[in-house]
């Protein structure tokens, strides 16, 4: 399929550079597949589920994962992006011209990695120096890992180290935020729970990955990054429990979404699943484990825009980001929210 069908023209005034607060004010877009586009605010989703449905949350934490360092006299910019194990990683490397397999990177804080393999596609594994685990020592020499389209009109701050964490980040590993998230607070929680609309967890550790360009030309040469999800068998049972029962599963974010995709069987029942996917979502896909999703506006031509026309239609989300860019909402991590109920 051509990457071209999932373009649009989005102004770059557009694009969020804070959350709004409190987070829950942010605006929403309402989306079935045919009738009138609703203009709400994300305090209002309780309204629109039902008792018995479940939201599910990527609990998910982002670690400092972006270092600056030197090898010898050249600057070395490193993003972490997936773990091997316990003391290495692999990373996007910035400067990579300037080092090589065995080279020693130091960065601050007397923290040391070294550049131990170069892999195909230009990153390479970096293995932590040390007996303290690699967490503690970004919590040392690490930044805040914005996406690209805010690091680059803006620097990272003291806020973003709240701002880019949302209110069920639990679980270390994350180097981008379940930015989808990113909107709920405890009165909105106490609304849902209100309600009697159900809460669920998994893990999946967003990957930079997440924000690099479609650069082919056609979905089918494209290769997605995998990422480290974990869904357990308690959760997968009451998921399956509540979707026998007539009650709708909705993802909050395609990570949860990409997640629960993963672990569903050709019977569409959720199993328990620990490992990578690299599941790539676009159109012609069949669902087989969530009735509805909550996610952000995403980048044109992104793997993101695609998987959410393949659950609405490409002409339904075209439709969709129309009115929204006409709408004054506002793009990506920071950005506002649309609920989508095919």
């Amino acid at each position: 399929m051509r990457v071209d069908l999932f373009d649009f023209e989005l102004p770059q005034e557009r694009i969020a550079l804070r959350p709004v607060s409190p987070r829950d004010a942010a605006k929403m877009l309402v989306a079935d597949k045919d009738s009138d586009l609703l203009d709400v605010h994300v305090r209002d989703l309780p309204s629109f589920l039902n008792r018995g449905d479940v939201l599910v949350f990527n609990d998910t934490r982002v670690i400092p994962a972006q270092l600056e360092g030197v090898r010898g006299e050249a600057k070395i910019g490193a993003t972490l992006h997936k773990r091997i194990d316990l003391r290495r990683w692999q990373a996007f490397i910035r400067n990579a011209k300037r080092l090589k397999e065995g080279d020693r990177i130091a960065f601050p804080s007397e923290v040391f990695a070294m550049a131990e393999r170069r892999h195909n596609d230009g990153s390479f594994t970096l293995a932590f120096e040390g007996d303290e685990p690699v967490e503690t020592l970004l919590e040392r020499a690490g930044r805040m890992p914005l996406p690209p389209y805010i690091a680059g009109k803006r620097p990272t701050d003291e806020r973003d180290k709240s701002d880019y964490q949302t209110i069920f980040a639990k679980e270390d590993g994350a180097v981008a935020a379940p930015t989808a998230a990113l909107h709920f607070t405890d009165a909105l929680l106490r609304a849902l729970d209100d309600r009697g609309v159900v809460r669920e967890t998994l893990t999946l550790h967003v990957g930079a990955g997440t924000f690099l360009p479609v650069k082919a030309d056609d979905t089918d040469d494209h290769a997605m990054h995998a990422e480290w999800g974990r869904i357990d068998a308690d959760t997968a049972a009451r998921l399956n429990a509540a979707r026998v029962a007539g009650n709708r599963v909705i993802a909050v974010g395609t990570t949860s979404l990409r997640l629960l995709e993963s672990a569903a069987d050709e019977h569409d029942v959720i199993q328990p699943f620990a490992g990578d996917t690299s599941i790539f979502i676009t159109p012609g896909y069949r669902f087989k484990a969530i009735d509805g999703l909550m996610t952000n506006f995403h980048l044109p031509k992104s793997t993101l825009f695609m998987l959410v026309s393949a659950l609405m239609g490409r002409d339904r989300m075209q439709a969709v980001y129309a009115q929204a860019i006409e709408s004054n909402y506002r793009f990506y991590s920071y950005g506002d929210s649309s609920l989508l109920l095919p």
